[in-house]
């Protein structure tokens, strides 16, 4: 199954690479809030250009996806209030809630990336070759 990937939806998932990288760095750099303000704003672009701002705005204000969008929200709110840690892990549980039910395609979709899909496919085997050298 092959997806179409137009410019926007590019642009949409560099804007969420760079959300996650900006994220990432923030957390290594002891909780940065500038970073973790960045990389929010980043990945919540990133996701209205990949999805489209009406399917956004869908999932957002869903009944069933209230959980997930009230802890997003709170922990966007709580970073920029100077709590990060607890920020951060309110996001993550709501990104968890609010996406969950997309990891079926994401799955679909990283199997067809050449190197990415060829490791996910196998992915005892590679660990297992670098524990134990060749065996």
């Amino acid at each position: 199954m092959a997806y179409e990937i137009d410019e926007q939806k590019k642009i949409g998932l560099g804007l969420i690479g760079f959300g996650i990288l900006f994220t990432f760095l923030a957390i290594i750099l002891f909780f940065d809030r500038g970073l973790l303000a960045l990389g929010n704003i980043l990945w919540l672009a990133g996701v209205s250009l990949l999805l489209g701002w009406r399917s956004t705005l869908q999932i957002f204000t869903n009944r069933m996806n209230y959980k997930g969008s009230a802890s997003i929200l709170l922990g966007i709110f709580l970073i920029f209030v100077r709590w990060p840690i607890l920020g951060i892990i309110m996001e993550i549980y709501g990104c968890i809630v609010l996406f969950g039910g997309f990891w079926p395609s994401v799955k679909v979709f990283l199997y067809q990336i050449p190197v990415i899909g060829w490791i996910l496919r196998y992915p005892t085997l590679p660990f297992f070759e670098f524990l134990c050298g060749r065996c």
